[in-house]
């Protein structure tokens, strides 16, 4: 199963990563980088495989660029909290 199938999976995943790029010393602002452009490359290449990531994808790929980084920043709030952090 991919971790995309599952939105609480794709959520945790998220929440590891960050904890992990922050446990590096990642800068917040880096971190906001990083998943908006994970955030263009899941809309424009990845096809979505749940309810959640379709309206993602929609809401991403109607926002200019400064709503998409908002919808970044939204997405690491949303995980900051719920990732392992081991």
């Amino acid at each position: 199963m991919s971790v995309l199938d599952n939105f609480d999976s794709w959520k945790d995943f998220l929440g590891d990563r960050l904890h992990q790029a922050k446990g590096q010393g990642m800068q917040e602002g880096a971190v906001s980088e990083l998943a908006y452009e994970i955030g263009g490359y899941l809309a424009n290449s990845v096809d979505a495989k749940n309810e959640q990531e379709a309206v993602l994808r929609d809401l991403w790929n109607v926002a200019d660029e400064k709503e998409q980084h908002a919808i970044a920043n939204m997405m690491v709030k949303m995980v900051q909290n719920e990732g392992n952090q081991g």
